[in-house]
């Protein structure tokens, strides 16, 4: 009967292992919708949807007012009153509405992140998985990346026909209007996020090209980790050649900044 009893106990452990294991390699990334509070405040001027935004979001909030907008401190008596007016601007309100109709759901972006992530934690040993929010700016900025967070600036992914990206005040490119689309926000944030953990050479004066073979890194593994090519530039042309040729980890290809190694293979 102990002898049973025992099996079933490992049985159990071994069920739970499972599970923990399964959780851990099939986590699921998920966009917190803090546009929809920020939204719901910026419209109706709903207390308690600022209160929220103070409460449950204060670090979202604070990189929102303070790095994002640059209106001033979030300990700022008035920062409320001027948080509301900044946004009543007609074009911001438009914005706002434009997003919240277009982003209503997220499941496909956050499908994606957690394929892209899965790839990430599966090749990059150690790899923390951020926490990912949506926000509405002011045209400034597309993704803010600190304090384990990635930040979505849902006013820059509105579509490359989006009217008001077309207006020669904003000065968009062509190159910029084909990014400014939903399905560049995951390929954007993931590209971002591995910037802040492999960041360019800081001891060194890098020239454009350098710069551009360290992006090319980067767009490479996100390449990877989608199975398609996202970006299909010359430089990550020549890191998937050297990868090739090379056994090495992604983490030691990232980690190389010996760029004239990859122009070797060419």
């Amino acid at each position: 009967m102990r002898k049973v009893y025992y099996f079933l106990l490992i049985v159990l452990f071994g069920c739970i292992s499972c599970e923990w294991q399964f959780t851990a390699d099939d986590r699921i990334v998920k966009v917190d919708r803090y546009d929809r509070i920020q939204s719901l405040y910026l419209t109706t001027g709903d207390f308690s949807a600022l209160q929220q935004m103070n409460t449950v979001y204060p670090m979202q909030t604070r990189t929102l007012i303070e790095d994002v907008l640059r209106i001033g401190k979030v300990d700022d008596q008035q920062i409320n009153t001027k948080f509301l007016r900044f946004y009543q601007d007609s074009t911001l309100q438009a914005l706002i509405s434009e997003a919240e109709q277009q982003y209503a759901s997220m499941d496909d972006i956050n499908a994606d992140f957690t394929k892209v992530f899965k790839y990430l934690r599966e090749h990059i040993p150690g790899i923390e998985v951020p926490e990912v929010y949506a926000q509405i700016g002011s045209l400034d900025q597309s993704v803010i990346v600190g304090n384990g967070s990635i930040g979505i600036c849902l006013d820059k992914y509105l579509g490359s026909d989006y009217p008001l990206y077309k207006n020669p005040l904003y000065g968009y490119s062509k190159s910029q209007l084909a990014t400014m689309t939903r399905s560049y926000i995951v390929p954007d944030c993931v590209g971002f996020y591995l910037l802040s953990l492999y960041p360019m050479p800081q001891d060194r004066a890098l020239s454009q090209q350098e710069r551009d073979m360290h992006i090319g890194k980067i767009q490479w593994v996100i390449n990877q980790a989608y199975g398609k090519h996202v970006f299909n530039t010359v430089y990550t042309r020549m890191v998937d050649r050297y990868m090739k040729s090379h056994n090495l980890t992604i983490d030691q290809m990232l980690r190389n900044n010996n760029y004239s190694e990859f122009r070797k293979t060419n």
